[in-house]
């Protein structure tokens, strides 16, 4: 073992130990039971219980056990599973009053200008309505933790103040043109993130994509994140066009671009990924969102560099794009995570209410992709997406130490079929922890 890697095992072997009986727990610790608890990083737990102490989770295990810790309070949740908190890897909450507005279009240039059009017609209030609709929505459905997408920077921190959501906001970023402007744009990023102090909320930086920044932009985006320590977000390998303009210099994106612009002598040097390796923007710190469009070689430089991937299945279906190319990605090793996107590229038929929901999406990945478990699938939307952000055995996961970050579902099934009830769960949590507070109460019937 390596040096150090002792210390690791051990920390682990604590935080997943079986509670001894008879354990005192802290003046105003709470105990709950659930008919099932899903630690997600380890195996299910019939009538299990989950001992909370301030805002951190002081023990997991069977309910006959943690009872004789004497804790301060006790709740019999009932009928329910008890999981970690949902981790949303990627979503828009400026844009959830968009849903419905934007039909599916021939092509994906088309949507990216109904899009702008769309937002030039917006004021602050309305991105202000619009965000709060969007958390209280993931609030609603299980999501305890969100890396937001944020296109307007005035809502912040107003907005985290208005949700008990953890909220990892990344700055969107976009330049195309002019070549001190990706200096200018980065440094006033930085200077507007650095001020910004919330005890549960976070910043990064989001260059928005390969094809609406310039390489520039990129690398310093880079360096400044690497300086203070945040994590990067960019949308890349999208669609096909995307596609076709890296790796061949040419199609329906790139001539739009160049029409408006856009030094294109950045392709026909290879895929997007390829690209952002050329950048030096390939690390662990780096959500990839969609990889949608992978060249043979891509995989194996998002493992190598340990980049994370975050999958958004009801935005692929809206985009009809390819076949999302999860065997590749899981058998060398990659960390796939889910993500909601925006309601602004979700389907919603007629009379149809959509919703911002992680349980949504897992099922829509479910039905795309029948060789996955539903507990490989409920990873991808706990475990997966807080190592994405950097909060492997913080968030996500039920175990000592760890934040506590919990929702609790209605569920009277056997363990065995706990995974599965999670995944075809619909509608809203019957309770939401954030913190060490109830964000949603449990019901006192």
């Amino acid at each position: 073992m390596r040096a150090g890697g002792w210390k690791t095992a051990e920390r682990k072997r604590r935080r997943h130990a079986r509670p001894r009986p008879g354990r005192e727990a802290r003046p105003g610790s709470l105990l709950l039971r659930a008919r099932v608890v899903l630690p997600v990083a380890r195996p299910p737990l019939a009538d299990g219980a989950v001992l909370i102490s301030g805002r951190r989770i002081a023990a997991v295990g069977r309910w006959r056990d943690l009872r004789a810790a004497k804790p301060g309070q006790v709740a019999d949740l009932g009928e329910v599973a008890l999981l970690p908190g949902l981790v949303n890897a990627h979503a828009h909450l400026d844009y959830t009053h968009m849903a419905g507005q934007l039909p599916p279009p021939r092509g994906f240039s088309d949507w990216l200008k109904l899009i702008t059009e769309t937002k030039s017609g917006w004021s602050l209030a309305d991105y202000a309505a619009s965000w709060q609709a969007g958390a209280q929505m993931l609030l609603r459905t299980g999501t305890t933790t969100v890396a937001d997408i944020e296109a307007v920077p005035q809502l912040l921190p107003e907005a985290w103040a208005a949700t008990p959501l953890r909220v990892f906001s990344f700055l969107e970023l976009i330049g195309i043109k002019g070549a001190a402007q990706p200096r200018a744009v980065v440094r006033e990023a930085a200077a507007r993130l650095g001020v910004l102090r919330h005890r549960r909320c976070r910043v990064g930086l989001s260059p928005h994509a390969p094809y609406s920044t310039v390489p520039e932009l990129i690398r310093l985006s880079v360096r400044a994140a690497r300086r203070r320590n945040w994590r990067l977000t960019m949308h890349v390998a999208e669609s096909a066009p995307e596609y076709e303009m890296f790796a061949r210099g040419r199609g329906e994106l790139y001539d739009w671009l160049r029409r408006s612009g856009r030094d294109m002598s950045d392709c026909g040097r290879g895929s997007p990924v390829r690209h952002l390796h050329r950048c030096g923007a390939l690390s662990e710190r780096l959500l990839v969102v969609h990889a949608n469009y992978l060249a043979r070689p891509d995989v194996a430089l998002l493992a190598r560099h340990r980049v994370p991937v975050v999958h958004c299945p009801r935005s692929h279906d809206y985009f009809r794009h390819d076949p999302f190319p999860w065997r590749r990605l899981l058998r060398a090793g990659v960390n796939v995570c889910l993500g909601t996107d925006s309601l602004a590229s979700v389907y919603q038929a007629r009379r149809e209410r959509v919703e911002l929901s992680l349980f949504a999406e897992m099922r829509a990945l479910a039905r795309s992709a029948p060789g996955l478990s539903a507990r490989r699938i409920l990873r991808m939307a706990t475990v997966n997406g807080a190592r994405a952000l950097g909060m492997e055995g913080q968030l996500g996961e039920l175990g000592e130490g760890a934040g506590a970050d919990l929702v609790a579902l209605p569920f009277a099934g056997k363990t065995a079929d706990a995974y599965e009830g999670v995944l075809h769960h619909e509608g809203a949590v019957s309770a939401s922890m954030i913190d060490g507070q109830w964000a949603i109460a449990p019901s006192s019937d």
